[in-house]
């Protein structure tokens, strides 16, 4: 029986790392932490969808997949997890808790393979570990990506290794899977294998998945929620559908673009000659839109991945900072 897709739910989380030594103005010394992480992180998860995990390096992305597999705790806050249908008050910590972690399967670039073993081992390794590991989905998948199991992870190229750590994601069905830029190394064939081996695979097994990646012009299509996180808080958190209302293009000579624009928020700008295009924040009503063809301005759509570049410019002061909450969550 399949167990039902893991929800997570984080409360004021904050996660900080090491400590440093800093001089006041009058020569004297102390001690103060070096990094924050994640800054009062307040986030809910939702159960049986994929979710996009988007951040800048330094975001903190991999800070809250961590988390969220027990690799760390938080330094404050609660983290919680669970099954859908059971009230996240009734989630559990996943610190040092076999049944929790047992359901969350957590890829990271390196993959987490025994070096010293052959990949054989390793997979038997996780499939002790894991209750719904699928063995035979795992010699499929490592044949399609044509590694050897009789291999030391030593022996593999970059590639491969990430493929492995692919094989290992989807063959744990893991209630909550967490893939972190797991395709590092991979061509673009096998990439997009993998893109499609995850839609396939959590169609006939649901799941909750979260998938961190820079290449989100290549994963957009897969997100049904998404997660921007910025300087260690969380700008955004809601559905896709919703993310795609945030943004649009109007290109076409400067004088009617800047006439159209009007008071909206321009979150980018570029001119070449008299042709002037700027992304505005919002979706256009209809009467923009028609306003826009009598004009010839042409309005476009904003890609996932140009709004979240222009949402999380270092530029926008209204970014959150370390130490401060983040400007939006949505809590579902």
């Amino acid at each position: 029986m399949t167990p039902e897709p893991f929800g997570a739910r984080l409360d004021d989380v904050v996660v900080r790392f090491g400590k440093q030594r800093r001089m006041t103005v009058d020569g004297t010394t102390f001690k103060d932490d070096a990094t924050v992480a994640l800054a009062g992180v307040d986030l809910t998860i939702r159960p049986g969808v994929i979710t996009g995990v988007l951040g800048r390096n330094g975001a903190g992305k991999s800070t809250l997949l961590t988390l969220l597999a027990a690799f760390n705790r938080p330094t404050s806050g609660t983290v919680r997890l669970g099954p859908d249908g059971v009230s996240p008050d009734t989630w559990e910590d996943p610190w040092e808790n076999p049944w929790v972690t047992s359901n969350v399967q957590l890829v990271r670039e390196s993959g987490d393979l025994q070096d010293d073993e052959k990949l054989s081992e390793t997979l038997r390794y996780y499939a002790d570990l894991r209750p719904c590991w699928d063995a035979d989905l795992a010699a499929r998948l490592l044949d399609m990506f044509e590694v050897n199991p009789r291999k030391k992870p030593a022996a593999l190229s970059r590639g491969k290794r990430s493929a492995v750590g692919a094989t290992i994601g989807l063959a744990a069905r893991a209630p909550l899977t967490i893939f972190d830029e797991v395709y590092l190394g991979m061509d673009a064939p096998t990439r997009y294998a993998f893109y499609d081996e995850i839609l396939a695979d959590y169609a006939e097994h649901p799941r909750t998945i979260l998938l961190s990646s820079h290449l989100v012009e290549e994963v957009e299509r897969l997100f049904e929620d998404v997660i921007v996180l910025d300087r260690g808080g969380v700008l955004l958190a809601e559905t896709a559908e919703e993310m795609g209302r945030r943004g649009f293009s109007l290109t076409g000579p400067a004088s009617a673009v800047e006439r159209l624009a009007g008071d909206r928020r321009v979150l980018h700008r570029q001119q070449l000659g008299g042709t002037l295009q700027v992304t505005l924040e919002g979706a256009p009503d209809d009467g923009e839109a028609t306003a826009a063809r009598a004009a010839g301005v042409e309005l476009g759509a904003l890609p996932l991945q140009d709004l979240f570049v222009r949402l999380t410019d270092p530029a926008r002061s209204e970014r959150p900072a370390a130490g401060r909450p983040a400007v939006t969550e949505t809590d579902r």
